[in-house]
């Protein structure tokens, strides 16, 4: 999927519980978000409706219970918001966002890291290119 849905910050709440415990039913998904948000059912429904209408859900009717499963890929979901988080602040650039993160003291030593640890592995592959 090229073209993934634009997904609101409420919206994210409900498909992180959808990825995590797909297939899921309404009265699920809705038990899972009462323990975390002031939501309240009704308005929860209504973001899974909406979610349905974007493409990102689907369902399937078991008896008198709604049953859903993404149809946008959690990674790939996040892959999409990270490059356009990047290309809005810079500029597609990644070495100048790890370089702002590493000068403002951003990223723990665990974290610098686990990016050499990453970097490392990628160029033993000897695949260096970008996506």
């Amino acid at each position: 999927m090229n073209d993934l849905p634009q997904i609101s910050e409420a919206e994210y709440e409900v498909m992180k519980i959808v990825w995590k415990h797909a297939p899921i039913s309404t009265n699920e998904i809705t038990d899972q978000l009462l323990q975390t948000t002031s939501w309240s059912p009704k308005t929860i429904q209504t973001l899974i409706k909406r979610l349905v209408t974007k493409g990102a859900l689907t369902y399937e009717k078991q008896s008198r219970v709604f049953v859903y499963t993404p149809l946008v890929e959690e990674n790939e979901y996040i892959g999409q918001e990270s490059n356009s988080f990047l290309k809005k602040f810079y500029d597609g650039d990644i070495t100048a966002m790890l370089s702002a993160y590493i000068e403002n003291d951003k990223l723990s030593a665990t974290e610098i890291d686990t990016l050499r640890s990453l970097l490392s592995k990628k160029s033993k592959k000897g695949d260096n290119t970008r996506g």
